[in-house]
């Protein structure tokens, strides 16, 4: 028991990371604007990439590079970090059109190998037109990496500030202020700069490096404020654009974060009815108001009394809102997240756990990617959350008052229970030790129309609401496919999304108005049910 639900907790943090000797902050800072303005303009020397440091197979094709660009792009004679990124070149180099870069989300997840999943999703048609391009973003895994020193299991229900169970925030507001101060400490002198905005720069950077006039761009969830924040700095330098699981750019991040509220209560009743249709597998209720008042209960047990868990986070309460949150991103993960809340029950009611029926879950998840082995040396284990915080909290300066925070968490508790007033609650940004250095880029529909937005209906991370923020910021500029599925992510689980997608980065037709996608067809089923190579992390976002 203890180890399924060390596993368990440890897959669903969203500082899910190989554990590794931290870099020191500065250590690869200090290189001349001359050597940067060289190294940036010179095309990289592509050889092997760093160790895989996932479950998901690397493309033996995809070669690894770095570029230098500037700390701070105000003083771009100053200070310089490293970029880290990758490439799979296209097959047919006399149908190229150019690069597909692409971004996997986050804030703070690695992009480096996401060329090698999309090798696997996408069609030769597209495949064949493009070099596609990874990197690892600013502050993140291979490129100059930042860390704020976390203990990871220690603090896990932290991490997110879910409250106390009688929705106190006092131990949120002490670890937001420590946080924050440890951020410092640890990578001040990177921190002020981990931003999207310096994100596309070195995007463009990027581009440039490749001799490249224009960029194709794939993004997910965070990736998709990215993508948007691109084609506002260098509305000129875009070529066609697909947005997958859109952020509104007009709400980051505090009131983003908060839209996770109605998000997670859309997305739960998915859930809800598989277990109910499968009471004989699982036990957890014959209906989907049964599973749910099951839940219930055992959220309610473990607020009560944690389930003894040595040698890993606490279980309990706040731990089980976490993990199912995290889980709902994919159709896939339900089968999953069904045996973690049997396996609660059996605990909780005092029942003896089986060895054989953990050891196997723990091999689903190693299957499924949920679980990182080995790590590189060179990345901080909390270099994910790190990067995290630093990203919202460098955007958009964020509200101070503690007052109004404990306010807003007692109000979404009553109304949305199933995230308990995390959404709204204190992030280490309350406390952070600078200010932005640029305020927020504005997204607009200004350049040209070249942008296809993906939404499912029922996303638990990016909600259709969200989406309809950023298309109607991009106006004339996009058009949006909406599909009627739960999940986060659209690419390549069998909707009609993947035709529009397709046909848009082979040929430019993008659709001349948004369109509707129903649910795959009961042919597509295993599609939804069988993790793809590309599929989201269960990161935030």
């Amino acid at each position: 028991m203890r180890s399924c639900l060390t596993v368990f907790v440890a897959a669903a943090t969203v500082a899910t990371v190989a554990a590794g000797a931290a870099t020191p902050a500065g250590a690869r800072i200090g290189t001349p604007e001359s050597e940067v303005a060289e190294a940036g303009r010179a095309a990289p020397v592509w050889g092997e990439c760093p160790p895989v440091e996932s479950g998901i197979p690397r493309d033996p094709r995809q070669q690894c590079g770095t570029l230098r660009v500037p700390l701070d792009y105000r003083a771009p004679r100053g200070r310089s970090i490293e970029i880290a990124i990758s490439r799979i070149g296209t097959a047919r180099p006399g149908s190229r059109r150019g690069i597909l870069l692409s971004n996997p989300g986050g804030p703070g997840d690695s992009g480096l190998d996401l060329p090698s999943r999309l090798a696997v999703v996408l069609p030769r048609q597209v495949l064949d037109r493009y070099d596609l391009i990874g990197f690892d973003p600013r502050g993140i895994g291979h490129s100059t990496p930042i860390t704020c020193g976390l203990d990871l299991m220690r603090q896990f229900t932290l991490l997110l500030p879910y409250p106390a169970p009688d929705g106190g925030i006092e131990r949120n507001i002490a670890f937001a202020r420590d946080t924050a101060a440890a951020c410092a400490e640890h990578s001040g002198d990177l921190l002020p700069f981990i931003t999207t905005a310096n994100t596309a720069r070195d995007m463009d950077r990027i581009r440039a490096a490749l001799g490249e006039p224009k960029l194709s761009y794939f993004g997910l969830s965070y990736g998709t404020y990215l993508g948007a924040v691109y084609i506002s700095l260098f509305p000129g330098r875009s070529d066609r654009i697909v947005l997958d699981s859109a952020v509104d750019p007009g709400l980051v991040w505090r009131d983003f974060l908060r839209t996770w509220n109605q998000a997670v209560a859309v997305r739960l009743p998915d859930f809800l009815g598989f277990a109910a249709e499968r009471d004989a597998v699982y036990h957890l209720g014959t209906t989907p108001d049964e599973v749910r008042r099951t839940y219930d209960r055992l959220t309610a047990a473990l607020d009560r009394q944690p389930v003894p868990n040595p040698g890993g986070p606490v279980l309990d309460g706040n731990a089980l809102r976490e993990i199912t949150r995290s889980l709902l991103y994919f159709d896939g993960f339900f089968p999953l997240l069904a045996e973690f809340w049997q396996e609660l029950a059996a605990a909780v009611s005092g029942s003896p756990m089986d060895t054989a029926t953990d050891a196997d879950i723990l091999a689903r998840l190693d299957r499924l990617g949920l679980v990182d082995g080995a790590g590189a040396v060179r990345i901080p284990a909390d270099n994910r959350i790190a990067a995290l915080y630093a990203v919202f909290c460098d955007d958009v300066a964020w509200p101070r008052s503690v007052a109004a925070y404990a306010r807003q968490v007692a109000a979404d508790r009553r109304a949305w229970p199933l995230t308990a007033g995390m959404p709204s609650n204190v992030f280490p940004c309350a406390a952070w030790p600078t200010r932005p250095v640029e305020p927020p880029v504005t997204v607009t529909g200004h350049g040209p129309r070249n942008v296809l937005i993906l939404q499912n209906t029922r996303d638990p991370s990016t909600s259709l609401v969200s989406a309809r923020g950023l298309r109607a910021a991009l106006g004339r500029r996009a058009a949006m496919i909406t599909v009627d599925q739960g999940g986060h992510g659209v690419t390549g689980l069998g909707s009609c999304a993947d035709e529009v997608m397709h046909s848009f980065l082979a040929t430019g037709a993008l659709p001349g108005r948004d369109r509707f996608c129903p649910a795959p067809s009961p042919a597509d089923a295993l599609a939804r049910a069988t993790p793809s190579p590309y599929i989201p992390s269960v990161g935030p976002l």
